[in-house]
């Protein structure tokens, strides 16, 4: 645990599983105290929370749906009752639904559209009103914004928003020493990118990228760590594209 983070207290959302595990097992190890975000499954999030406070770390889950403005301010109030702030939000929540835009009905753009948009301003608008001075905030957005394939078209768009808002965010935040910044992965061996793909498509994208294999949540996580910790202060209103050289 170093010293630089004792003490400071994060928020991950739709951290139950896949990358969000991942960011938030990391930045406990980091020493965060880890607000673990669940919209459904308590199980896995209450896990999660048992394994990090076995390994010596504070934890919490919390259950809220970040299309909900309520249950993100909610959120919020829960993690400042038990721990006395905010100084780090990791907007992880998300949802993907691949289809030609002309085959996308409306349920499947206004889903995406809730979670992945609407959900990040949500935790971005309370953040920027409760996040204590010196904080983080650090946005999961995807490297599909740069590579815009077919089939992508609504996850892409809720993405390229992700990360304008990012950038919006980090100019109005001047003068409290806030860092507001994306982290883009590419293919990423979780469950979300995983479910639905046979095998041989699997390790074609596995070759897209010039190291030849698929990220990992830890890869995406040591991004996250790097830019919640000391050494990404100086980083400010960027998207870091950690996708193995993908694009």
């Amino acid at each position: 645990m170093t010293d630089s983070s004792s003490n400071k207290i994060a928020i991950v959302t739709g951290a139950s599983r896949g990358i969000g595990a991942a960011v938030a097992t990391r930045l406990a190890a980091d020493g965060f105290t880890v607000v673990v975000n669940y919209s459904s499954e308590a199980a896995p999030a209450e896990a999660l929370t048992r394994e990090i406070e076995a390994r010596g770390g504070r934890a919490l889950s919390v259950r809220a749906d970040v299309s909900d403005a309520q249950a993100v301010r909610s959120t919020f109030d829960a993690t400042e009752a038990a721990f006395g702030g905010v100084d780090v939000l990791v907007n992880n929540a998300g949802i993907m639904a691949l289809a030609a835009i002309a085959d996308t009905d409306d349920a499947s753009f206004e889903r995406q559209m809730n979670v992945n948009l609407k959900g990040t301003f949500n935790t971005l608008r309370e953040a920027s009103r409760r996040l204590r001075d010196g904080g983080r905030i650090i946005n999961l957005s995807s490297s599909v914004v740069g590579l815009l394939q077919p089939t992508y078209g609504v996850y892409a768009a809720t993405k390229a928003a992700v990360e304008a808002m990012t950038s919006v965010l980090a100019k109005e935040l001047r003068g409290r020493s806030i860092t507001v910044n994306a982290v883009a992965p590419g293919p990423t061996a979780t469950d979300l990118f995983l479910n639905g793909k046979p095998e041989e498509l699997v390790e074609r994208l596995a070759k897209l990228a010039p190291l030849e294999r698929l990220g990992q949540p830890a890869d995406i996580a040591a991004a996250v760590s790097f830019l919640a910790g000391p050494d990404g202060a100086w980083i400010n209103g960027q998207t870091l594209r950690a996708n193995g050289g993908i694009i």
